[in-house]
């Protein structure tokens, strides 16, 4: 059975879990009469932080996440940085990274050698590509060029490189490339003979469903890097570069 806390964000999860440390650290401090450093402090709660996340199942990498939280906020305090430069950071990482507190799909890019990888598995013939979250548009921009038969497009959520992938399509040369700002939820994917995918794990599983549903017989679905739980892929390709990727593809 799924817990009420298991249904709620990671990131809102995260939060509650950094205000049940901080109150429990504070009220123990309280107690035993101690008054320690602001530091030591924050390492308490980044500490017990990390232990209550990790008794609640979150993702390894949320438990550095957690650790380090506090003790950086503590640190920037003392820089006495100035708070404009706070806000600039987070207008940025806004535009930059826009729903992926909810949708926990980063800005992942793919590697130059994932892109000649892809490139040697597409149709012949004329096809149409769709990249799902296509970043700041290099999977597209550098099948277009090599694949010149194809039509190739490309759905990204985030601001920035959505215009980045935008104006890099619109006036970069390529032929038949488009790229729109929205959901890749919101994608008829039984217009596509290749729906490409370099997302994270989490929505995964619910990909696969769409796919199912929406894709024509005999198409091809390639996820870079992530699998479909419980569904083994028709054909793997091992990418030799920095992150040893790996290329799953099913024929539908």
């Amino acid at each position: 059975m799924i817990s009420p806390l298991q249904k709620l964000p990671p990131s809102l999860i995260a939060l509650l879990l950094q205000f049940a440390a901080f109150m429990l650290v504070v009220s123990a401090m309280r107690q035993l009469g101690l008054h320690p450093a602001p530091l030591v402090t924050a390492l308490l709660c980044g500490t017990l932080s990390a232990a209550l996340s990790r008794i609640a199942g979150m993702a390894r990498w949320w438990l550095f996440i957690q650790f380090i939280f506090a003790p950086a906020l503590v640190l920037m305090l003392a820089l006495d940085i100035p708070p404009g430069f706070f806000l600039a950071a987070f207008f940025v990482m806004l535009v930059v990274y826009w729903s992926t507190f909810r949708t926990q799909v980063p800005l992942y890019l793919s590697s130059d050698k994932v892109w000649q990888a892809l490139a040697c598995r597409l149709p012949t013939g004329p096809f149409t590509f769709i990249d799902l979250g296509c970043g700041i548009g290099g999977v597209l921009a550098h099948l277009s060029r090599i694949h010149p038969q194809g039509s190739y497009h490309g759905v990204e959520a985030a601001p920035l490189p959505f215009l980045w992938s935008w104006l890099r399509t619109r006036f970069g040369g390529y032929r038949d490339c488009t790229v729109r700002w929205g959901s890749l939820w919101n994608s008829d994917l039984s217009r596509y003979d290749v729906v490409f995918a370099y997302l994270s794990p989490v929505p995964m599983a619910q990909l696969w469903h769409k796919a199912q549903q929406e894709m024509r017989p005999g198409s091809l679905f390639i996820s870079n890097t992530f699998a479909v739980p419980d569904h083994p892929p028709h054909e793997t390709i091992n990418v030799e570069d920095l992150h040893r990727s790996t290329l799953y593809i099913w024929r539908m």
